[in-house]
C-alpha cells in the first residue's frame, strides 16, 4: 500500500515538472530558405551537391530539414522580391547563391544568419568585415583568387598562341565584377594582349558586344562569371564559334555545353561544404565568428570537339594538365 502510495506521488510530481504539452512536443524541424539567381536548369549540380552535403551531416529534405527553394531565374527585379518573401517565412537561415543574391538577402534581413554558397569579394562588397572575422550575420565562402585572370590569359595563350586581342564579357552592375577585371588587366602585359572591357547586361548586348569585337583578326575571349553570362551561355558559345573566337569560361558548365574550355573553382564542391555552415549554424554557431573560407578544388575542362571546330591543335602536355578532355 505504501509502495504504491509513493509511485503514484512520483509520478504526480515528474509530471507537475514538465510544462504541458512538452512531453508531446515534436522536435522542431528547421527550415531554411535557397535562394539563387541562375536559371534552376543551370544549377542541378550545385543544389544536388548540396543536398548532398547535408544528407552526409544527417539531413534528409522534407524529413529533419525543410528547405524553401527560390531563384530569380536571371530577373535581377526578382532578387529583393524573394529574399523579403524568405524573410517573411521566418526561416532559420539562408544560403545565397552568388553576389547579387546576397546583396538582396543582407538588404532584407540583418538578423537571419546567411550563408554564402559563393562570393566573388564579400569584403570588397561590404557583405562581411573580414574574411577571418566577418562580423554580423553573414558567412561562407569566397569564389574569387585574385591571380585567375592571369591563368585565363595564360591557357588562352597556350590553347591559342597568337592571339593580341581579348575582350572580357562582364556585367558592369555586378560589383564582383571589379575584382576580376583587375586581375586581368594586371596580367595582361605578362602575355602581351590587348583587353578590351565589353559591358553584357542582356542577349542584344552579348549579341553586339562579340560581332562588334570579331570584326578584327587576332581575337579571344574571356567571359566572367555572372548571372548574365550563365543565363546565355549558350549563346556566347554559339557566336564564338560562328566567329572562331577561342574563349575560356569560368566554370565546367559552359565547357560541357560547347566551349572551348572551362578554368575555375569546382562549383558543385563548394555548395557541398556550404552545407557544413548550416549545420554549424543550426547547432548554434554564429555567423559572425565563423571565417569566410577560399576555394579548395580549381579544376581544368577542355573541349577537344570545339577545339577541333575552331582549327586548334591542343598540345598533348596542355592535355595532360585538364581534369577532363571531353571529346
Amino acid at each position: 500500500m505504501k509502495k504504491t502510495l509513493i509511485t503514484s506521488l512520483l509520478a504526480t510530481v515528474l509530471l507537475s515538472t514538465v510544462p504541458p504539452g512538452e512531453a508531446q512536443q515534436p522536435a522542431k524541424v528547421p527550415r531554411i530558405g535557397f535562394q539563387l539567381d541562375s536559371p534552376a536548369s543551370a544549377v542541378t549540380a550545385r543544389t544536388e551537391a548540396f543536398r548532398q552535403g547535408l544528407r552526409e551531416l544527417g539531413y534528409i529534405e522534407g524529413k529533419n530539414i525543410i528547405i524553401e527553394w527560390r531563384s530569380a531565374e536571371g530577373k535581377i527585379e526578382r532578387r529583393s522580391e524573394l529574399a523579403a518573401e524568405l524573410v517573411r517565412l521566418k526561416v532559420d537561415l539562408i544560403v545565397s547563391g552568388g553576389p547579387s543574391v546576397t546583396r538582396g538577402v543582407k538588404e532584407a534581413t540583418s538578423t537571419i544568419p546567411i550563408v554564402m554558397a559563393q562570393d566573388t569579394d564579400p569584403v570588397g562588397s561590404g557583405f562581411v568585415a573580414s574574411l577571418a572575422r566577418p562580423g554580423g550575420n553573414i558567412t561562407g565562402f569566397t569564389t574569387f583568387e585574385y591571380p585567375v585572370g592571369g591563368k585565363w590569359l595564360e591557357l588562352l595563350n597556350d590553347a591559342a598562341p597568337g592571339r593580341s586581342r581579348v575582350a572580357v564579357l562582364h556585367d558592369p552592375d555586378n560589383p564582383s565584377q571589379v575584382a576580376y577585371l583587375q586581375g586581368l588587366e594586371a596580367a595582361a602585359p605578362t602575355f602581351g594582349v590587348q583587353l578590351t572591357r565589353a559591358d553584357v547586361r542582356n542577349a542584344a548586348d552579348i549579341e553586339r558586344a562579340i560581332n562588334d569585337f570579331a570584326q578584327q583578326p587576332n581575337g579571344a575571349l574571356v567571359v566572367a562569371p555572372t548571372a548574365v553570362t550563365i543565363l546565355h551561355r549558350d549563346l556566347i558559345i554559339a557566336l564564338a564559334a560562328q566567329h572562331r573566337l577561342p574563349a575560356v569560361y569560368p566554370y565546367r558548365f559552359f565547357a560541357g555545353s560547347g566551349g572551348l574550355m572551362s578554368y575555375g573553382i569546382d562549383l558543385a564542391d563548394q555548395y557541398r561544404r556550404a552545407a557544413s555552415y548550416v549545420d554549424l549554424i543550426l547547432k548554434g554557431a554564429k555567423p559572425g565568428d565563423l571565417p569566410v573560407q577560399l576555394s579548395a578544388k580549381f579544376e581544368l575542362v577542355v573541349n577537344l570537339k570545339t577545339a577541333k571546330a575552331l582549327g586548334l591543335t591542343i598540345p598533348e602536355s596542355f592535355l595532360l594538365r585538364a581534369d577532363e578532355v571531353i571529346e
